[in-house]
């Protein structure tokens, strides 16, 4: 069943596509085991409609003219999650102390429900004991006034409203910091750094609207099926006026390969299934950089000899006619002689728009067939597949998740995807550009409101006319800092706006046993999780309203607003009746916090929190471009959405232009163990029963695994050849920093189709494995998608 541990895991088990009576079943047994089967399905008609709430869950967008049901099947998880009927209350606490709920499952804790009170950390009891809501505000007050600002981390997870961000950045920065860490610096910190070199902006260029004008799209590195099944609607209606879909990923997945409409009754009632990737290119892991190089090599060759001269198109692409496998680069050099257009690539764009492409074609020029077939995991012939397919297409959008920003190369990966498109001008015209797909429901607004640790992307000086204080100047701390500063004892005060923090982040062992020594911690959340019962000396669990309940303020229900994956800004508005009537919102108890914290600044905390409008009003004032008539268009058809000049083919870069960006290397270098023939890369997923750190469950339908979540996927010659048999148990030992034993136990050997020398395993059982200078040194983003991993055989009988 899903939600529970089993004994004996079923492993190997019949996968179904996407959607289907798969995805029925798994909404009705979740409403059901979260008591919800009636209040359930009457908020979920209301999710992501007008006037109604935004998913809790990933940050597709909310199309202007919407679906019957606009939810998926993991929204509907997630909404089934935050209105269940159980609660975790001041008598659950009273029962068990924070030592022993350390030792439950992470599923486990969160099971119990929503949380209803204040609490406090009782150091005599070990248990979290009831506070008056003014009570806690006074001490967490006069605890941050005795911590140097530059000693206090200022976390978001990435669901908090545009309202409630900007309050929390405001309030930080008044204080005097600037150390703002969130969950964007652990996805997609890579895109917010390589997307402005490249194109001038730090998001995705995409709207709705380019999957309906686009002809092709390039599918990288994203779990649709599990990570933003809603987009299975857009893919699914390309799919079906002809578009083309080349996906390029480490495993084969349901959701990518077929799909069936829940709210299609005639696929549901006849099984017909839409088949969704045209093309399916297994890429090694960290393999994409080598990957895009081929297609991109092809694309440059074949225009090289077609400019040259049409009828030499096949000496000029290097055509090896006694090499099979080279079937498709001379089909494509071919069909290159034959086309009437002069160029494979739009010069004109180029010349225009574009620097650096001659750098960026001799060095793909200049890498041989075999580097790159070695590093990717493809064939020439998959390559120059690829790059006739794009050839062919007039406006390819490109789509891409964290499956190419986690890795330490992931900068150098989302330029590579820019260079792609940059080469035949798909980028700001109908159906071509790029669409990042974010994961949490406004990591991206946050920082479009203020939430980060690089004071040049807020306007402090507009900060400072409007609410009368400095700013601090100085560079603030990034996830990885904010770990760092905990594990060297700097840091001394943690306040979290939602997540699991300990959860996420790397380097776990090391990081809890260092947490315990903060002086304060103080999580605001609606669900109890593991990052609250290891704590510091002063201790504080406050509950908040979801946004899915109704918002009750002086001024009335209020609503709030959220930024999509596509840019584009929403307004939801909550429908649910609070857990308790001891909760306060998100906005309230930040405002509680800093009016109890803070001497100076002129900033009207009450009257925001009786009336959010007056927050957006404010926001308004700041980002005056941004959020122009922001309350006027708050609910408006399809969102607000951002002005984006690259979507215009305006760059906002140093040079005003869109810049191709040549990688130094293919593959990142490891040490020499790191290369030893029983070393296998691993990547973390996520499963189909999860929603990141969230786990709803122990079934994985897309991958045939139920009643675990200790597996590894492997390749099953990798399997023999390194002495193991399918099903055995095995112990992850990382390779890397050999001085300190980063290991996890009791793993199940699950034989799958992944390429040979990869594996994988889900997140975040696998993070202790993760070295914290694992990362992205320009992003600083923790590369859970590439670690040089060794497996022992276990002795450890699995948790579960």
């Amino acid at each position: 069943m899903s939600g529970k541990l089993r004994q004996s895991p079923s492993i190997g088990f019949d996968v179904g596509p996407a959607g289907g009576w798969g995805s029925a079943k798994s909404v009705g047994e979740i409403l059901l085991r979260e008591h919800v089967p009636v209040a359930g399905p009457s908020l979920l008609k209301h999710q992501n409609k007008p006037e109604g709430y935004m998913c809790v869950s990933c940050a597709w967008a909310k199309p202007a003219k919407v679906h019957p049901l606009e939810f998926c099947e993991n929204g509907a998880k997630a909404t089934a999650w935050e209105v269940t009927g159980r609660r975790t209350d001041p008598g659950f606490f009273a029962a068990h102390t924070l030592s022993e709920l350390e030792g439950w499952l992470d599923h486990d804790l969160e099971e119990q429900g929503r949380l209803t009170h204040p609490m406090r950390w009782d150091a005599e009891t070990d248990r979290y004991v009831p506070v008056g809501w003014q009570t806690a505000f006074e001490e967490i007050g006069r605890e941050l006034r005795a911590v140097p600002p530059e000693a206090a981390e200022f976390y978001t997870s990435g669901r908090a409203s545009l309202e409630a961000s900007y309050m929390y950045q405001l309030f930080a920065r008044i204080y005097g910091s600037n150390n703002l860490p969130d969950s964007s610096n652990m996805c997609h910190e890579s895109s917010s750094v390589g997307l402005p070199e490249s194109i001038g902006a730090s998001v995705g260029t995409a709207i709705l609207s380019d999957f309906q004008n686009c002809d092709c799209i390039f599918y990288i590195a994203q779990n649709v099926g599990t990570s933003s099944p809603r987009l299975l609607h857009d893919l699914q209606d390309a799919v079906d006026r002809g578009v083309r879909v080349v996906t390029f990923n480490l495993l084969r997945e349901p959701g990518l390969e077929r799909f069936v409409n829940p709210q299609a009754p005639s696929q549901m009632l006849t099984g017909r299934q839409t088949p969704i990737s045209d093309k399916y290119y297994q890429v090694k892991n960290g393999g994409d950089i080598a990957a895009m190089f081929g297609v991109c090599k092809a694309l440059i060759e074949a225009d090289d000899a077609r400019r040259a001269d049409g009828a030499t198109a096949v000496s000029g692409m290097d055509a090896r006619p006694q090499d099979p496998s080279n079937a498709a680069a001379l089909a494509f050099a071919a069909s290159v002689a034959a086309a009437d257009t002069k160029h494979v690539l739009d010069h004109d764009f180029i010349e225009h728009h574009t620097a650096g492409f001659e750098t960026f074609a001799a060095a793909a020029r200049k890498y041989g067939w075999e580097e790159l077939e070695r590093v990717s995991g493809l064939t020439r012939e998959q390559m120059t597949e690829a790059a006739g397919i794009y050839a062919a297409s007039d406006a390819v959008l490109m789509v891409y998740g964290m499956g190419l920003t986690q890795h330490l190369m992931g900068v150098e990966n989302v330029h590579m995807v820019a260079n792609l498109a940059l080469l035949r001008g798909n980028i700001g015209k109908p159906g071509a550009n790029i669409c990042a797909v974010r994961g949490h429901s406004n990591v991206q607004g946050q920082r479009t409101v203020g939430i980060t640790e690089k004071p040049d992307l807020v306007p402090l000086d507009k900060l400072k006319e409007l609410y009368a204080f400095e700013p601090p100047r100085w560079e603030g701390h990034t996830t990885v800092d904010a770990c760092k500063a905990i594990l060297n004892g700097q840091a001394r005060a943690f306040i979290s706006l939602g997540g699991n923090f300990l959860r996420a982040a790397p380097d776990t062992v090391a990081l809890e046993a260092a947490w315990r020594k903060l002086r304060l911690t103080v999580q605001i959340a609606t669900k109890l999780n593991r990052s609250h019962l290891v704590h510091g000396e002063i201790a504080y669990l406050l509950p908040c309203l979801g946004r899915i309940e109704i918002d009750e303020q002086a001024g009335g229900p209020q609503a709030v607003s959220m930024e999509s994956s596509v840019a584009h800004f929403h307004g939801s508005r909550g429908r649910a009746k609070p857990a308790s009537p001891e909760l306060l919102s998100e906005p309230a108890i930040i405002a509680g916090i800093a009016k109890a914290t803070l001497s100076r600044g002129n900033v009207p905390w009450d009257r925001w929190v009786a009336d959010y409008s007056q927050i957006r009003d404010a926001i308004e004032r700041t980002y005056p471009e941004t959020f122009k008539d922001f309350n006027r268009r708050l609910f408006q058809p399809g969102g607000i959405p951002r002005p984006l000049p690259a979507r215009e083919r305006k760059w906002v870069t140093g040079n005003g232009k869109a810049n191709f960006i040549t990688p130094g290397r293919l593959f990142p270098e490891f040490p020499a163990e790191a290369s030893a023939q029983d070393v296998l890369h691993l990547a973390t997923l996520r499963s189909n029963d999860q929603f990141n750190t969230t786990i709803y469950g122990y079934s994985d339908r897309f991958r045939g695994v139920d009643g675990t979540r200790q597996v590894i996927f492997m390749n099953a010659d990798d399997i023999i050849r390194l002495g193991f048999a399918n099903g055995d148990m095995v112990d992850m030992i990382t390779v890397l920093e050999p001085q300190t034993r980063r290991e996890v136990l009791g793993f199940r050997i699950v034989a799958y189709d992944i390429p040979k020398g990869c594996c994988a395993a889900y997140y975040p059982e696998t993070n202790p494995l993760f070295p914290l200078d694992h990362h992205s040194p320009k992003a600083k983003t923790p590369s859970y998608k590439l670690l040089p991993v060794r497996l022992v055989r276990s002795i450890q009988v699995p948790a579960n």
